[in-house]
């Protein structure tokens, strides 16, 4: 319903630094194109793909997607805690459903999922690693923003993430609610500060 937002990054776009990559696109035959280019006239066999539970929905949706271009796969939907401590302990394998809610700004999305060491980093790049040292402690805002951005690029053209959507929540307000809290903190799902929801008429 166009609550889920196609940015092709995995940093919201609510964050400080944010850098908008090129639209995704929709292209089974250019993807079945490059495949073969690469050797896969036939596709292949991806192996299992893990998610946390709740999104296996999701999941299906996407390995109908590989399917359509040849990439065969197995969904694994794993319980949320037992999910999450696979991933952190870099113990799953082939293909990975992630998300994070965590709040932050560029830097910390990338020090989590890009950078060496990162909580759910599985690899890394020298250079990416080098460049988020230098952004770690460069004081001039404007060259910092230069440097996550040159992050970002790096991290689109090398294609280390398959970004999928920024997950929009549905919610619903009651006819007796005032200033519901909704939006009031950039990029959070749910209704806060709790202190400033009003109740029309109170």
């Amino acid at each position: 319903m166009g609550r889920s937002h196609l940015t092709n990054s995995i940093i919201p776009e609510s964050f400080e630094f944010y850098w908008q990559p090129p639209l995704p696109v929709y292209d089974p035959a250019k993807a079945k194109e490059l495949l073969a280019e690469a050797g896969h006239p036939n596709g292949f066999d991806a192996g299992e793909f893990f998610c946390d539970s709740s999104y296996s929905n999701v999941a299906e949706a996407l390995l109908n997607n590989f399917a359509e271009v040849g990439i065969k796969s197995r969904l694994r939907p794993l319980e949320r805690a037992a999910f999450f401590k696979a991933y952190a302990e870099k113990s799953l394998k082939n293909i990975i459903f992630g998300g994070s809610g965590a709040f932050g700004n560029a830097a910390t999305r990338m020090e989590a999922f890009y950078v060496k060491g990162g909580a759910y980093a599985y690899g890394s790049y020298p250079d990416i690693d080098e460049l988020f040292q230098q952004q770690a402690v460069e004081l001039d805002h404007k060259k910092r923003a230069a440097i996550l951005e040159k992050m970002q690029r790096l991290v689109h053209d090398r294609s280390i993430y398959a970004p999928i959507w920024l997950l929009g929540f549905l919610n619903g307000i009651g006819p007796r609610v005032g200033e519901s809290g909704f939006e009031l903190i950039p990029g959070f799902a749910y209704t806060a500060p709790y202190e400033d929801i009003t109740l029309k008429g109170a």
